[in-house]
């Protein structure tokens, strides 16, 4: 007998992956999302500028400061936050349409961001990405030459405050290998597929025949 996933029978997870600039988050994301069409990745709207190579409703919904206050006075944020000098929110619709067609969503939000989604989505499953060291996230934030040596310097600092609240979340990978570290992810993801529940729910047909 073959079993198929009907996307539409069981709603997906929602993840937060938290991580400070330079830890290499938008990268583990953009290779899990090449890995696993069952996950989503939520596109935040964000008032910062555009960095070379970013595409306006791809990597970010970029918008003016009006724009953004009208949306989030509309009550259409899940979660917004400041962040150094920006604001950034998450669009509660576009993320309760892809859980109830079934798909696994990431949202790539700061832990700001992350303590506002826990009180409306409290399953909600949290991973924090650390570096291997200071010294390593300043040299990556340098080496990606997109952001200037003080906006680089203020990311530097607030990392430390940003990393303390590692111990609110569920699950932690530090980014030294990057395949390493994916495979982290992907097999957090895996994991909180096969939770009893959800598998009860995927597969009733079965679990009626069987007992």
């Amino acid at each position: 007998m073959t079993l198929s996933l009907v996307l539409d029978q069981v709603q997906g997870n929602l993840f937060i992956v938290t991580a400070p600039s330079g830890a290499g988050k938008t990268s583990l994301v953009k290779s899990i999302l090449m890995h696993d069409a069952q996950v989503k990745l939520s596109v935040s709207h964000t008032t910062r500028a555009p960095r070379v190579g970013e595409e306006n409703g791809v990597h970010y919904h970029f918008v003016d400061e009006t724009q953004f206050l009208n949306i989030l006075n509309d009550g259409g944020f899940l979660e917004s936050a400041d962040v150094h000098g920006a604001k950034y929110g998450t669009s509660q619709a576009a993320v309760d349409s892809a859980l109830q067609a079934g798909y696994d969503v990431i949202l790539e939000i700061d832990w700001q961001g992350a303590a506002q989604v826990r009180e409306i989505y409290p399953d909600s499953i949290g991973i924090f990405i650390l570096p291997p060291s200071v010294e390593t996230l300043a040299f990556r934030l340098n080496n990606r030459g997109q952001d200037t040596t003080e906006v680089i310097n203020k990311r530097v600092a607030a990392a430390r405050e940003e990393m303390s609240h590692v111990v609110e979340f569920d699950y932690v990978t530090i980014n030294d290998n990057f395949d390493v570290a994916l495979q982290d992810l992907m097999a957090i993801i895996r994991t909180c597929r096969l939770e009893t529940q959800s598998q009860l729910q995927r597969y009733a047909a079965l679990v009626k025949q069987l007992t």
